[in-house]
């Protein structure tokens, strides 16, 4: 990093990111469990905070960017690899095979039974119609912010500044992405890890965030919007 200023936020940035981040992230899930059956605001509380979180992060990631000198947008993976009618054409095959896809998914989770052990985001589920436009709202932007952070600017300084191969610098951002993740438990790490690889790969093979944010937001809309809510249990009083 050629900059000072660009040192300190990138420390500050990846030390929130490595620490805080995960911390933080399981209190307010673990304040949720217990509190969400007595206030109704807590879910959308939470994911108006997670939400603003992401993207007050994705802003410092962008920051970053616009005062180095050494880096730019093409070099987070904001570029287009392929001629613009070719983007566009592709943009808009995903999302209308995403449309039918996401019918078909909201269809069948109408009929199905609710999935089980999913103890690790149970709590991050939708109960209510407000609630599943919050929850749409979160799988929006961390498919949108956690690309640029943990794909496009990580991967960046571990090649940059850190002298890292791509392959090296995207194993360390991937291990960053999944700490974050650290209140879905070990099943729900392994899981993240998956997922986290597999857009790792899209994105070292195409050079853009493209593709990695579209496929981010729609895994996060069937995790988070179209699974089924798991029967509450209901505790009858005998005598």
């Amino acid at each position: 990093m050629s900059s000072p200023l660009t040192l300190v936020l990138t420390v500050v940035l990846v030390g929130y990111l490595a620490v805080a981040t995960p911390l933080l992230g399981k209190h307010s899930y673990d304040r949720l469990a217990r509190t969400r059956d007595q206030d109704p605001t807590a879910y959308r509380r939470m994911f108006t905070l997670w939400s603003a979180e992401l993207w007050a992060l994705a802003a410092v990631a962008l920051l970053i960017v616009a005062v180095e000198p050494n880096l730019d947008a093409a070099d987070i993976g904001l570029v287009l690899t392929e001629p613009l009618d070719e983007t566009l054409g592709t943009i808009a095959s995903v999302l209308v095979g995403a449309a039918v896809a996401l019918l078909v998914l909201r269809w069948l989770a109408a009929r199905s039974k609710p999935v089980p052990d999913q103890r690790s985001f149970n709590h991050l589920l939708p109960r209510t119609p407000v609630e599943r436009w919050y929850a749409a709202g979160l799988s929006v932007t961390a498919g949108v912010t956690e690309e640029i952070i943990y794909r496009g600017l990580l991967i960046a300084i571990g090649t940059g500044a850190l002298g890292l191969s791509k392959e090296v610098a995207a194993c360390c951002a991937l291990a960053v992405f999944v700490a974050g993740h650290l209140y879905q438990g070990r099943r729900g790490m392994l899981a993240v890890a998956l997922v986290g690889f597999g857009l790792t790969w899209v994105y070292l093979r195409t050079g853009s965030l493209l593709m990695p944010i579209l496929l981010h937001v729609l895994i996060d809309l069937r995790g988070l919007v179209f699974t089924p809510q798991p029967r509450r249990e209901v505790v009858g009083h005998t005598g």
